[in-house]
């Protein structure tokens, strides 16, 4: 914190310094080389251009990768990425336009809102448009799908529909309306398109209700499974016995966290950082800080040379480069000769998710906390 401190506070005072001997601003081309320079050493350049974002928004993604990623650059350089960030990528800049990395058709969304790429395309609910949404939903949906949408026996939990998770203002509740039903009977297609707009804020409302930082949220009882399906999950088609052990690493572990957290903590054990996916500094940095992290590593074999193992920084199609265990860096290009092997200690629980039902999930829950 301190350190982002002294870069607002530095960036501040070139500000200062330019408003009282004004000096020529440099040229599109010059800023774009300033952005790879500081930027590029850990990103491609494409994975630094998420369009959409405020200026605000940038200086807050600025901040994090000095404090969190260590970005290196002078006080200018960073007046001068903001600067280039904010107007080429900004809410309303030609960045975020067709061709740019904006969102579907890399444009602007339906109402205006932009949906950018990755973990920034978020559908951001209107207050005001959910509480008309509410109606709607009260007329042609609560019988089937519940007053939270969490489903009934007569109709599906909307708030894990793969098709509302994709959602981006009505771009797929929209469409399905047009085919499908309401409880009154008639099509989705009665419905005008600002009606549709405010069911869709409603309905992503409540899915953000489900997060631990809506103001509503409460955690339920989560103990409703059997112990003893669980074990037999736990030492049969689950494998985990294959890395656990109830007498070795969760000796006592229902004793150190409560139920909410330790299922939080079996279904996703990987550490903040993400999964050391393409075009980012990967894993290592987060991973390596948190305690007893197991971070994600690269084993990179060139032809005819020895093989390198480090925590990725940069892993895409292109580029491969990684930090050893003695800090030196190490980069190549992709080439079909290269051979590239990614260790990742957290792929078996990533797997598992795509396999487990409530019931196995309950039922684990169940046995864990019998581990004390």
């Amino acid at each position: 914190m301190a350190i982002a401190q002294s870069v607002l506070l530095c960036l501040a005072a070139a500000g200062i310094a330019a408003a009282q001997e004004p000096a020529p601003s440099p040229s599109l081309a010059q800023s774009r080389q300033v952005v790879q320079k500081v930027c590029g050493v850990c990103h491609t350049p494409e994975s630094v251009i998420t369009g959409g974002r405020t200026r605000a928004q940038w200086q807050e993604t600025i901040d994090k990768m000095i404090t969190a990623q260590g970005a290196k650059g002078t006080p200018e350089e960073f007046a001068t990425v903001l600067d280039y960030l904010s107007s080429q990528y900004g809410p309303a800049s030609s960045g975020s336009t067709p061709g740019g990395r904006g969102g579907r058709g890399r444009g602007a969304a339906p109402g205006g809102m932009l949906a950018g790429a990755g973990p920034n395309d978020k559908h951001v609910v209107d207050e005001a448009a959910a509480d008309r949404g509410r109606k709607v939903w009260a007329a042609e949906c609560i019988d089937c799908h519940g007053t939270y949408a969490r489903g009934t026996d007569n109709g599906p939990n909307l708030v894990r529909s793969e098709l509302v998770l994709h959602d981006r203002y009505a771009d797929k509740i929209g469409p399905f309306l047009q085919t499908h039903k309401m409880q009154s009977g008639a099509l989705g297609n009665t419905l005008t398109a600002a009606q549709i707009g405010d069911l869709a804020h409603f309905i992503h409302q409540r899915v953000y209700d489900t997060l631990r930082g809506s103001p509503i949220f409460v955690v339920h009882n989560l103990l409703t499974g059997d112990p003893q399906a669980g074990k037999a999950y736990f030492n049969g088609a689950g494998g985990c016995h294959n890395c656990h052990s109830p007498t070795g690493d969760l000796k006592g572990i229902a004793s150190r966290f409560d139920p909410p957290a330790l299922q939080a903590r079996f279904l996703n054990p990987r550490p903040l950082g993400g999964r050391g996916g393409r075009g980012g500094r990967g894993a290592g940095t987060a991973e390596s800080t948190s305690p007893g992290a197991k971070p994600v590593t690269l084993t990179v074999t060139p032809p005819g040379g020895p093989a390198v193992t480090g925590t990725p920084i940069v892993f895409d199609d292109f580029d491969v480069s990684v930090r050893d265990v003695n800090g030196e860096y190490h980069a190549w290009k992709r080439t079909p000769e290269l051979k590239v092997v990614k260790n990742d200690p957290y792929a078996a629980h990533d797997e598992l998710l795509t396999r487990y039902t409530d019931k196995n999930m309950h039922d684990i829950l169940a046995y864990l906390v019998t581990l004390k």
